[in-house]
């Protein structure tokens, strides 16, 4: 069976921001709250431009947009915290999208080299700046893992610009 649907073509540029935008939010991603410490203490900030890049070494990525106010804490920490949230942490992922300090809304302790840790995520990866590329408005910050650590449970989901969780078919 063939589905046909109706698509809008458009080619990106200055004035199609809003339009590449909403294409983009049609991949649905997990929800990640990225840590690290900085000169203004600990500092926090929702992504969902987090990746698995290798195994050996075990590299990740993540995005930071160079608009952003928090963007010199991370590109100048040596050390970060990449958490995987779970479904029932979407207060945590809000607080994050809104301020670096968004802290009280989590459970969270210091751990090695000062890193601010939150607790009740999915998935965390400790993680040593491996390398830092240009990625036009965002910079592409790749990160060796020194420690994961793993639990079980539901992921918070990002789709259309909404927050939501995951419906396992059949």
């Amino acid at each position: 069976m063939t589905l046909q649907c109706q698509m809008e073509h458009f080619s990106p540029g200055p004035d199609m921001g809003r339009e590449l935008r909403g294409a983009l939010s049609r991949f649905g991603t997990g929800v990640t709250v990225v840590t690290a410490q900085s000169e203004a203490g600990p500092v926090g900030i929702t992504a969902n431009s987090f990746s698995s890049v290798s195994l050996d070494p075990p590299l990740v990525l993540w995005s930071a947009a160079k608009s952003s106010s928090r963007f010199p804490h991370f590109t100048r920490a040596e050390h970060m915290a990449i958490h995987v949230l779970a479904e029932e942490q979407m207060p945590v992922a809000r607080a994050f999208a809104a301020s670096a300090h968004g802290f009280d809304h989590a459970n969270w302790s210091a751990g090695a080299k000062d890193l601010p840790l939150l607790d009740g995520c999915l998935a965390r990866f400790e993680c040593e700046r491996y390398a830092e590329y240009d990625g036009g408005d965002h910079a592409i910050i790749v990160a060796r893992v020194l420690r994961a650590s793993v639990r079980q449970g539901e992921p918070l989901l990002f789709f259309g610009g909404r927050f939501g969780n995951f419906a396992a078919a059949g």
